[in-house]
């Protein structure tokens, strides 16, 4: 049986692994697949794909692009989730600030340098023409509990996050939204480490066509929204705005797409140089 390690945040975006697992779907194909939840999100996911801990990974578009350009020995072979991502911009909930234009400047919590935390938040001080250089400084948090204890401590001032992941925080008054910040791209894709593409592409095409059957019908399992709220702890009402919100993805994404996100992270210096298509996206 091949063994083969993913990675992921263990976020309702992905409940679709765990349900094809749980079926027992990959190992009817002679495939071990192991699913690894990483709390600290896309930074911590693409260090496991250098360092060959896992083979594949569900990653931020952003924060996989940068790293491959700055050489992580992976590619995309596929968009996961073809919609945006919608960051909320929470503070503590006795926090002095009440909107953007008040944390221009001050410490934004991020869960390491590369990750989404740490790439939208200049996006969104893109959005408001603040200063790159002056009005941005970061205080790394490594993760969700790491930032509820540094916007409660005053250690960071602001906290980027999933608007639905952290929205029960919110409502049990530690976090407070101020604004949100929807990624300008399609948020999630599947990132594969080059050794295992060569060597194991019968495989991964197996896993991707078993995985993309389960998102393709996502919406329509019988009370996936109640599965979803219980499993994630939301509210039942936050999870069917989600899932009217969000689509999923069964191809690779374009050449157009991925020369929007280039220019972008290029012109905020968040990349040195923009790359060939070829470099980042792998086709099956």
């Amino acid at each position: 049986m091949k063994k083969v390690n993913i990675g992921g945040v263990p976020e309702h975006f992905n409940l679709a692994w765990y349900l094809t697992l749980k079926n027992g779907e990959y190992k009817a194909e002679d495939i071990n697949l192991r699913w690894h939840d990483y709390h600290g999100g896309t930074g911590a996911m693409n260090k496991a794909l250098r360092s060959g801990e896992i083979d594949m990974a569900v990653i931020l578009t952003e924060g996989i692009i940068k790293d491959i350009i700055d050489g992580n020995p992976s590619k995309i072979v596929q968009t996961f989730v073809e919609t945006p991502l919608i960051w909320g911009i929470h503070v503590a909930a006795d926090s002095e600030f009440n909107n953007v234009e008040d944390i221009k400047g001050t410490r934004a919590a991020i869960s390491r340098y590369g990750s989404g935390s740490h790439l939208m938040a200049y996006i969104n001080a893109k959005n408001h023409n603040w200063d790159l250089e002056n009005d941005l400084n970061f205080e790394v948090i490594k993760n969700l509990d790491g930032a509820i204890r540094g916007l409660i401590e005053g250690k960071a001032d602001y906290f980027m996050w999933e608007k639905f992941t952290t929205k029960p925080i919110v409502d049990d008054g530690i976090f407070r939204r101020i604004d949100n910040c929807p990624s300008p791209w399609p948020c999630f894709v599947i990132a594969v480490r080059e050794d295992f593409i060569e060597n194991d592409e019968e495989a991964l095409k197996t896993i991707l066509e078993i995985v993309n059957q389960t998102t393709a019908e996502f919406k329509s399992i019988p009370s996936i929204d109640k599965t979803i709220a219980n499993r994630y702890e939301q509210e039942l009402t936050d999870v069917q705005e989600w899932l009217s919100l969000t689509e999923w993805s069964q191809s690779v994404m374009n050449e157009k797409t991925i020369n929007n996100v280039q220019d972008q992270l290029y012109n905020l210096n968040i990349i040195p140089k923009k790359v060939e298509y070829s470099k980042l996206i792998h086709k099956l």
